[in-house]
């Protein structure tokens, strides 16, 4: 199957880095181009979609002050640990902390999955409450019962 690919200059520019930056990157093995790797003196590297949205991730991050050396730490346990794509992560920033929302867990991805809270979900408390009142007290014909917004 044939798919687009980005070429380095492109890639810099639609994520918004430098070309010299991108090529760090990819020599120190942060991100990899998927397409076509370069291969020797004049041979071009070749950016998949999925690059440039994990290159864009990583200037967010950076933009965000997060240091690089715990965005590698981020990258390499998202990659191990993380089967959707990057880009389609919840990432909470605190400080220099960085947590993965992940299904109803929050964990810290800094410390390789340590600190993991859990997310308790409230979307179905209302429901949950006005079921029970409709158990516990049918309606009676002519009742005035009333739901009141909080």
């Amino acid at each position: 199957m044939k798919y687009q690919t980005y070429s380095g200059t492109d890639a810099a520019e639609i994520v918004g880095i430098t070309y010299r930056r991108l090529d760090y990157w990819a020599r120190t093995d942060l991100v990899r181009p998927s397409g076509t790797d370069a291969s020797g003196s004049g041979s071009r590297r070749r950016y998949t979609y999925r690059d440039l949205l994990e290159l864009k991730v990583i200037k967010k991050l950076l933009d965000a002050g997060i240091r690089l050396e715990s965005i590698r730490d981020v990258f390499a346990y998202m990659r191990e640990h993380v089967d959707t794509d990057i880009s389609a992560a919840h990432l909470v920033i605190d400080g220099s902390s960085v947590v993965l929302c992940d299904g109803n867990e929050l964990i810290d991805v800094l410390r390789h999955g340590q600190g993991v809270l859990n997310i308790l979900p409230m979307s179905g408390v209302r429901d949950e409450v006005d079921r029970q009142i409709i158990t516990l007290r049918p309606a009676v014909e002519g009742d005035d019962i009333t739901t009141v917004a909080v």
